[in-house]
């Protein structure tokens, strides 16, 4: 028999599950580490000082620091990340509302602008009927609604 013959046999069944297994829990225990390692940098309660020595620790013995860490601080790293999520998706649904609904405002929200205009001297009074007219219209270039400008300075 061939050496590649002798070298399946001699692996059973048994072992190559130990083997994998092992590299599982192997591959756990880096990517804790590594959660561990961002909540360190996350977490705004703790000082400078504080996360330094957090790191030293969990970098310098690495399974005793991610052991002391989980039972000291594990209860919260969860809510760090849920509460950053959160924030995360709140600014992103903020960005959706402003930019979705930015472009295009209501023939009130110009009206109330033009009569803010008006209210200030920027346009007159026979400015703010025209752009007014325009506004109620809703005439113009591919029906595009017209943004009253305020007369240059001086003029």
């Amino acid at each position: 028999m061939s050496t590649a013959t002798y070298l399946a046999y001699d692996y059973p069944l048994l072992s190559m599950f130990w083997t994998m297994l092992w590299f599982f829990l192997w591959i756990l225990w880096f990517i804790l580490l590594f959660r561990i390692i961002v909540d360190i940098f996350r977490d705004d309660a703790l000082s400078g000082w504080a996360k330094a020595g957090w790191l030293v620790f969990v970098i310098l013995l690495p399974f005793l620091g991610v052991f002391v860490y989980v039972i000291a601080r594990g209860k919260n790293m969860g809510r760090r990340e849920i509460a950053q999520a959160r924030e995360q998706q709140q600014q992103f649904d903020d960005y959706v509302r402003e930019t979705a609904g930015g472009g295009h405002r209501s023939s009130a929200d110009e009206l109330k602008k033009l009569a803010q205009l008006r209210a200030d001297g920027h346009i007159s009074e026979d400015e703010y009927r025209r752009a007014k007219e325009l506004v109620l219209s809703d005439h113009g270039p591919a029906g595009a609604k017209h943004e009253p400008t305020a007369p240059a300075a001086g003029a």
